[in-house]
C-alpha cells in the first residue's frame, strides 16, 4: 500500500458480519473466517465452503455441524501484516457469549504489545455486528484515529437489533447456542419462535403457532421498536430461504420505508446454528 493510500486505522471483523462483498471491498474491511466442522472435515466459513454447498451437505450428512472460532495464529498473522499498512487496528467481532472469537483476538493482541489494537465486542452477530464494523470502517476511511474509529463502532452497539424466526429450535439446541430461549424447548420445538439477540445472547421474544403469524408478529414488534424513528437502516437475513426473504423484504420496505435495506445470506457457521428456513431482520434507527 503506497503512502498516499495508507489508512491510519485498519478495521477487522469476522465472517459472521454479513456485510455485502462490495462494501467489504469498498471500505477495505478485513474479514477473519470462523471454522465449520462436520465429521472429519473442516472448512473456513465463506472461504472454502459457501452457503448453497453447505445446505446441500446438511441434507445428506449424518454428521451434525460444529463451529469453532478463528485461531490465535490467524489473528496474529493478520495483525502483523496490517501493522505494516496502518497505524492501528480496530477489531469488531461476534458476541463473546456466542463465540470464542474475541478470546483469540485478545490473545493475539497480547502477543503484540507494540501494535495499537482496540478489540470490541459487538454484543451480537450478523448485521448486529456488521453495522458497527461498517461504522468503524467509514470512520477509518474518513481518516479517523484509533479512538475515533473505535468510538464509531461502539456508538452503534445497543442501537442495532435483530429479530429472527427459526423454522425449528433443534439446530440452536444441538449447537448449544439457545441461551435464554431454552425455556421454549420441549413440546415447543413445534412452534415458530421469534428470537432476538440481547446482551450478547439469544433470547425469546414470542412463540407463535404458524410461520405467517410469526412474521406478522415481527412486523408488530418492529413497529413498536421503531415508533417515531425517521431514518431506519435494515438488513434482511436468511438461511436457505431466499424466496421468503424476498417477500419479507418487500413487506419491510412497504411498511417501514428504510433509507437503506440490504440482502444478506447467513454464512455456514451461523446457518449451522439457526438452521435452514430462518428469516430475520437486523436494523437500527439513526
Amino acid at each position: 500500500m503506497n503512502q498516499t493510500n495508507r489508512r491510519r486505522i485498519a478495521v477487522v471483523t469476522d465472517s459472521t458480519a454479513y456485510l455485502p462483498p462490495e462494501i467489504v471491498q469498498e471500505y477495505d474491511i478485513h474479514v477473519v473466517p470462523l471454522c465449520l466442522i462436520m465429521g472429519e472435515k473442516q472448512w473456513m466459513d465463506n472461504v472454502d465452503i459457501d452457503p448453497p454447498t453447505f445446505y446441500e451437505l446438511l441434507k445428506t450428512s449424518s454428521d451434525f455441524p460444529k463451529t469453532s472460532q478463528p485461531t490465535v495464529a490467524a489473528f496474529h498473522e493478520l495483525f502483523v501484516k496490517l501493522s505494516q499498512e496502518a497505524e492501528g487496528i480496530v477489531v469488531v467481532a461476534i458476541s463473546d457469549e456466542l463465540s470464542g472469537t474475541l478470546d483469540s483476538a485478545r490473545a493475539a493482541a497480547a502477543e503484540l504489545p507494540d501494535i495499537p489494537i482496540e478489540i470490541i465486542d459487538s454484543r451480537g452477530t450478523s448485521m448486529m455486528l456488521g453495522y458497527p464494523a461498517l461504522a468503524a470502517a467509514q470512520a477509518a476511511a474518513a481518516g479517523g484515529d484509533l479512538t475515533t474509529v473505535a468510538d464509531a463502532a461502539r456508538a452503534l452497539i445497543g442501537k442495532a437489533h435483530i429479530y429472527f424466526v427459526v423454522d425449528t429450535l433443534e439446530y440452536l439446541h444441538r449447537g448449544g447456542r439457545i441461551g435464554a430461549a431454552a425455556k421454549l424447548l420441549g413440546s415447543a420445538l413445534n412452534l415458530k419462535p421469534i428470537l432476538q439477540i440481547q446482551d450478547g445472547i439469544i433470547k425469546p421474544l414470542a412463540k407463535v403457532r404458524t410461520r405467517r403469524k410469526a412474521l406478522e408478529k415481527v412486523y408488530e414488534l418492529l413497529a413498536e421498536q421503531l415508533a417515531g424513528a425517521q431514518r431506519v437502516h435494515m438488513a434482511v437475513i436468511n438461511v436457505a430461504a431466499q424466496q421468503e426473504a424476498a417477500r419479507f423484504k418487500q413487506e419491510l420496505v412497504q411498511r417501514f420505508h428504510p433509507v437503506e435495506i440490504m440482502d444478506t445470506e447467513c454464512s455456514p457457521v451461523i446457518g449451522a446454528h439457526a438452521g435452514p428456513g430462518t428469516v430475520g431482520v437486523a436494523f437500527y434507527a439513526e
